[in-house]
């Protein structure tokens, strides 16, 4: 029953038009003034709702891997208590913090990734791709951990049909690494700008910044041409030309440049607000994804959760499609060692409050 509910799963997420294009993520990193690191993401899905879940993992919880035709894959049980934000099943964790303070997340990266080929023989030590970062925030306190680690497991996918990820991870330290797989081999990237989205590749998004050189913060100085007066019609003109659809190179450009152009604060919880003030510019509404009269699913956005990881204080907070009301859960005040293995709705009630106000009457 659970393989087939994780088939099911993976069918919803594979690769058939019209759903195609509806699995989009956008990650950014910002930095407080005494280099405290927050990762903030969305995650984006307009087939159906995903039933999100957050995951508390105790330490020695052992967990076992899908593989394709069961549920016999690598066992892994966890040296370190984590909290995940999972996706449709408790085990498919999208991104997390562990106590030591490392951050996973997942990518969606469809027609890019290419993982290796499924081998029996080796199920004991193939997990797959969704429960990679399950099994990363059990294991690893560092992203040079992550590395050692990833290059001693198999990773698959359970549905030839679903989409590849990529994932990226990040310490205590404030080093990121992007982890690709391409042809069935690792390859890792260094993300000193601290973005990512989805296909294509992390290095191609990189190189295609330069195209965006000529953009800056602020507002062109008026010039003439010829006899004529020129000026902006507005404050921002530097920024005209970034381009603003919801395709994952212009999510980058956009990304990259907004988080680069925020002021820092000298407070982590500060800088999470910030996050989230600079992710409602990546919310995809529901219709612009699909043709007219074929949107699959009644929810009110195909953003259906944001999240914000501040390492150093072992905090994560998200907000989801249904509440845009900001949670925390603080790593802090969970004992690893006693706490059991919970997996507990996003939201109690899928629905916006709305408060009203009362306005007081005279007599």
């Amino acid at each position: 029953m659970r393989h087939k509910l994780a088939s099911l799963l993976l069918a919803a997420f594979a690769l058939a038009p019209p759903y195609k294009e509806v699995n989009a993520c956008t990650g950014i990193t910002l930095s407080t003034t005494d280099n405290t690191k927050i990762l903030a993401r969305t995650i984006e899905w307009g087939g159906s709702d995903l039933n999100s879940q957050y995951v508390i993992v105790p330490r020695g919880y052992t967990q076992q891997s899908y593989v394709p035709g069961g549920t016999d894959g690598m066992r892994f049980t966890a040296q370190y208590g984590y909290v995940g934000l999972a996706v449709e099943q408790k085990e498919f964790i999208a991104e997390g913090l562990n106590e030591a303070g490392l951050s996973a997340g997942l990518f969606y990266f469809p027609n890019y990734g290419q993982y290796e080929d499924y081998d029996p023989a080796q199920k004991a030590s193939s997990i797959a791709d969704l429960q990679l970062v399950s099994w990363i925030l059990g294991k690893c306190k560092t992203v040079d951990e992550v590395k050692e680690a990833v290059a001693s497991i198999h990773v698959i996918r359970i549905d030839p049909r679903a989409s590849t990820v990529h994932w990226r991870f990040s310490d205590l330290s404030g080093r990121q690494i992007v982890l690709e797989i391409v042809d069935g081999k690792a390859q890792f990237f260094e993300n000193e700008l601290g973005v990512l989205t989805n296909s294509p590749g992390f290095e191609w998004q990189m190189t295609n910044l330069n195209n965006y050189v000529n953009l800056f913060p602020g507002s062109a100085e008026p010039k003439k041409l010829g006899a004529i007066n020129l000026a902006s019609f507005g404050a921002g003109s530097g920024f005209l030309g970034i381009p603003g659809d919801v395709t994952p190179p212009s999510r980058f450009i956009r990304a990259a440049f907004y988080q680069a152009t925020t002021p820092q604060s000298d407070s982590a919880e500060k800088t999470v607000r910030q996050a989230f003030q600079i992710l409602n510019n990546f919310d995809i509404p529901i219709g612009i994804e699909f043709a007219a009269g074929q949107i699959p699913a009644d929810i009110p956005s195909a953003t259906q959760w944001t999240s914000a990881t501040d390492m150093k204080n072992k905090m994560i907070y998200y907000r989801t499609m249904h509440d845009s009301a900001i949670r925390s859960i603080d790593l802090k005040q969970i004992d690893f060692n006693k706490i059991t293995y919970q997996a507990v709705p996003l939201d109690q009630v899928k629905e916006q409050p709305i408060v009203p106000i009362l306005i007081g009457q005279s007599n």
